[in-house]
């Protein structure tokens, strides 16, 4: 579409946002009234929201549009799946300058549109205002079907600590994006479109998952949100982890020890759970370590001992992922 976003004015922005969306049975009332209307059979409704900033969390010159909306709604309907829950709806708040090219809103919403059909949901509504910087404020929600929620807190000396997904593939893109280059291409696009396993966190509830949490801020990191919450010590064994060839021969070319990414890299939003020790699971998941007692060490070590690189996210912070 050609124009900018202040010739096509608010309503017309909003017409042509919404005319390229689909929908799901859970919808039943979608844009274009006063408030969206999703069935939630469970009578519990998850919700998760988050914030991406130009400039902060995506590049226009490292990202399409289309790139930014699969990223945005992935990592929020991730949020949902790490619940133990169904993703169902996503609700959009998008800040974008007058002069911004029409093309680029029109493109967001179809990568929103298409991440959510990955996960079985639905873009139900939103706003969109007028501001100098792009931003992109997403709310998901989720049911639960009849599933008691997988918190954080539930995790008990004994319990395994499995993961599924990719772990360090965005923090190796982002490396190289940073560099100036654009291959190896599997990696860049991991940073640039997240793969979250969605089907995993409901099937993980399912399995009696003690503990939860999608990987958005790094292994260890998100490991720690656990511990915290549980009052646990965790343990990872790092010869479980598997290092592709590609992100080794990365590192190698940019001095970085790919195990970095794998455990202080975020944005991969994998799923990492914990079970009971005696819990049969599926062949994509992978046993990566073990929950322990308390002790005087870091709530999360490595081969049982801390992990001194820096690594994670942190929004008020100097450290990237």
């Amino acid at each position: 579409m050609k124009g900018t976003v202040g010739e096509l004015g608010e309503f017309g922005l909003i017409r042509e946002l919404t005319s390229r969306l689909t929908t799901t049975p859970a919808v039943r009332v979608g844009p274009g009234d006063d408030a969206a209307v999703v069935a939630a059979p469970d009578r519990r409704v998850v919700a998760s929201t988050d914030i991406l900033l130009e400039g902060r969390h995506f590049r226009r010159d490292w990202s399409t549009a289309y790139d930014v909306g699969r990223k945005a709604a992935a990592q929020n309907l991730a949020d949902i799946a790490a619940m133990g829950a169904v993703p169902t709806a996503l609700l959009l708040g998008l800040v974008v300058p007058a002069e911004l090219p029409v093309a680029w809103p029109s493109e967001l919403m179809d990568g929103l549109r298409d991440e959510c059909q990955v996960a079985g949901a639905a873009v139900v509504g939103g706003d969109v205002v007028r501001g100098d910087t792009i931003t992109v404020a997403i709310t998901a929600l989720g049911d639960l079907r009849n599933h008691e929620p997988v918190t954080r807190a539930g995790a008990q000396p004994g319990d395994l600590v499995a993961v599924t997904g990719w772990l360090g593939w965005s923090a190796a893109g982002y490396a190289v994006l940073s560099r100036g280059f654009r291959s190896p291409r599997a990696f860049v696009e991991a940073h640039r479109r997240p793969e979250p396993p969605y089907h995993a966190g409901p099937a993980a509830a399912a399995l009696g998952a003690t503990a939860m949490c999608d990987v958005s801020d790094g292994l260890i990191a998100d490991l720690g949100h656990i511990a915290e919450a549980s009052k646990v010590r965790i343990d990872i064994r790092s010869g479980a982890i598997d290092i592709p060839t590609q992100m080794n021969d990365i590192g190698q070319a940019v001095g970085v020890d790919p195990l970095q990414w794998v455990l202080s890299g975020g944005e991969d939003h994998a799923i990492v759970a914990t079970f009971p020790a005696d819990t049969k699971l599926p062949a994509r998941w992978k046993v990566i370590g073990e929950v322990l007692n308390p002790s005087a060490l870091p709530q999360v070590t490595v081969d049982g001992a801390p992990w001194t690189s820096k690594g994670g996210w942190d929004h008020f912070g100097d450290i990237e992922s």
